[in-house]
């Protein structure tokens, strides 16, 4: 006599097949969340990285700082001799001389050293922040939640340290 398992009734099937599909559906959600997520800091980034990594025509000067506010730092720039001014609220003093690219349609510089260029990466770690607790929470893959925060953790930290 062999050993067969008794049938399970329809109500029991379907109900197995439901709660399969809302699991592929959380999987399908929580990849769609993370994706997006990370998509979008890197579209908000993108607008000041293309110019401090010089992807755009921008002209690029350096700047000495001849008076800090709260607001910003207010200079004048080698290439143009015009007045600009680097919004960056800690850590300049006067007579400091930075090296700034100016986009072609502002008076506001951004900084393009190591430290610019990672400050403008920043919205992009913060949508990584973000992605790894859906991808912790959603997808339940821990090692990869951990990995992905920790890259973004690592970034902003090495953007702070440089930028002071």
């Amino acid at each position: 006599m062999s050993a067969s398992r008794p049938r399970r009734s329809a109500a029991r099937r379907a109900g197995e097949s439901a709660f399969g599909a809302l699991l592929l559906a959380r999987l399908v959600i929580s990849w769609l969340l993370a994706v997006a997520l990370v998509a979008g800091g890197a579209w908000a980034s993108w607008e000041d990285a293309r110019y401090a990594f010089g992807v755009r025509d921008a002209e690029e000067s350096e700047i000495t700082l001849l008076r800090c506010e709260p607001e910003g730092c207010a200079g004048v720039s080698t290439a143009s001799g015009d007045m600009v001014v680097l919004e960056q609220r800690i850590g300049r003093a006067e007579g400091e001389r930075l090296t700034v690219v100016r986009p072609p349609d502002g008076d506001v510089v951004l900084r393009s050293d190591g430290a610019g260029r990672l400050y403008s990466l920043a919205p992009l770690a913060g949508g990584l922040l973000l992605a790894s607790v859906v991808v912790a929470g959603g997808l339940r893959r821990y090692r990869v939640a951990w990995t992905v925060a920790g890259v973004a953790l690592a970034h902003l930290l090495l953007t702070f340290l440089l930028w002071i």
